[in-house]
């Protein structure tokens, strides 16, 4: 699937914040629970280099909690690497991210010495959400649609959290090519590319095709169906039928049922879910390595 992915002000974003590197301590990288490997940014471990960072998976309550899990046990395999689970639902766990940050770094975190922390993520992953929840008001405006982080200040901002808590604020990046395309489609699936600038037929297809295959008994409860078809074109004419999305002749209008599937995989309506698995990427870059 080919998008626009890479815009022209993210070289900009990029070379700011690899300027403000040195003056980091740790980071925080963003990543939707649902597709977590799809979401990270192979430019933040390049940026980061040695510093110990902190992987969030966040929107964890629309993403399979026994899938979730074993994304947190692989992500923590990689040195100088913690990774948590959030969710809007319980933000609880978010307040104790100071106290992660802390543990991290034993030396600093103090008002003369704060730790200097740097949050990352791409567009819509929900990082303008777990700003204001960690500063207990609104600083960073939040939207549905991916895009360059709508802050109140400037390009960057400095948050001071209690104890002893420096954030900077950075606009979501993107990299410059998606290497696996399967992660395209999940980029595309979970809301994290513009809808103008996909084919929400192409996408639904591969969500559908996904779904017969991993969440069948979603699929029937969801869409009130008998049993759940085989092939995504077969799924989407059933959920076409019940929605009532008929062109003349009683043809299925493709269009209409490819947006309402998408819609509501993004919405949570067919109860969480996950797109990739830890095994299922390593047999993916597998295959791309051949």
């Amino acid at each position: 699937m080919a998008v626009q992915w890479y815009p022209g002000h993210m070289n900009k974003a990029r070379r700011i914040i690899k300027e403000s590197m040195p003056d980091v301590d740790l980071v925080i990288e963003v990543m939707d629970a649902r597709i977590p490997f799809s979401s990270e940014n192979p430019m933040v471990a390049e940026l980061r280099q040695h510093r110990p960072c902190i992987k969030i998976l966040n929107k964890s309550d629309l993403a399979d909690p026994a899938t979730t899990k074993l994304w947190l046990k692989h992500l923590e395999k990689e040195q100088g690497v913690k990774a948590q689970a959030l969710s809007v639902l319980d933000k609880s766990k978010t307040k104790n991210l100071p106290a992660l940050c802390r543990k991290l770094l034993p030396g600093r975190g103090s008002a003369v010495k704060p730790i200097r922390v740097m949050i990352m993520g791409i567009p819509n992953v929900g990082k303008s959400t777990l700003i204001n929840t960690l500063a207990g008001k609104t600083l960073a405006k939040v939207g549905d649609e991916p895009a360059v982080t709508k802050v109140v200040s400037s390009t960057q901002q400095r948050i001071i959290l209690e104890g002893g808590i420096a954030l900077s604020d950075t606009p979501g990046i993107l990299w410059p090519k998606i290497e696996n395309g399967n992660s395209s489609y999940r980029l595309a699936v979970t809301g994290a590319i513009k809808n103008t600038a996909i084919d929400f037929e192409d996408i639904a297809m591969f969500a559908a095709e996904y779904l017969v295959s991993a969440y069948p008994e979603r699929v029937v409860e969801r869409y009130k169906l008998k049993a759940c078809p085989e092939t995504d074109i077969g799924l989407l004419e059933a959920i076409g039928k019940k929605r009532g999305c008929l062109r003349a002749g009683g043809v299925i209008d493709l269009q209409r049922v490819s947006e309402i599937l998408i819609h509501e995989i993004r919405a949570g309506d067919l109860g969480p879910l996950s797109f990739e698995t830890p095994d299922m990427i390593e047999l993916e870059t597998t295959v791309d390595e051949e």
